[in-house]
């Protein structure tokens, strides 16, 4: 299995996204080529991908980071980690979560962050093990 940066919104990319976003979220609708392009395109955001060694074309998981300088330093994000259901179990989370901590670390982040429910208890057990800490903080949300 191998962790890799996607860049291009080739058609496995596209397939890939929009076989896994159901998975996220009941809501969210499948992404078109250029979305998935402009997507892609943002100087801020890294996806990671999980492929098996000889089917790299295969996305079987994903993990968005978002990167960005404030005042206070270079801070990431994690965003929408998921890991296809039959790939559950594999260490596939772990390895793209890894990957991406040691990518932000090297772009200079001073921090990553990311939220996960409660109800997660698979995904807030991998996070603790990677050494993501719970913050005392209240995460609020404004839907527009």
């Amino acid at each position: 299995m191998a962790i890799s940066i996607v860049k291009e919104a080739s058609e496995a990319v596209v397939d890939g996204i929009n076989r896994l976003i159901p998975q996220l979220s009941r809501t969210a609708p499948q992404m078109s080529p250029q979305e998935v392009a402009d997507f892609l395109a943002q100087d801020n955001v890294t996806l990671f991908v999980f492929t098996p060694d000889d089917q790299p074309q295969n996305i079987l998981g994903m993990l968005t980071l978002v990167s960005f300088k404030i005042p206070t330093g270079v801070r990431s994000w994690v965003e929408d980690v998921v890991v296809s259901e039959e790939t559950r179990g594999q260490g596939a989370g772990r390895q793209l979560t890894e990957a991406a901590v040691k990518y932000a670390s090297e772009m200079g982040a001073r921090t990553v962050d990311l939220t996960s429910r409660p109800t997660r208890e698979a995904a807030n057990r991998l996070y603790r093990r990677v050494g993501f800490e719970k913050r005392d903080t209240n995460v609020y949300r404004y839907s527009c």
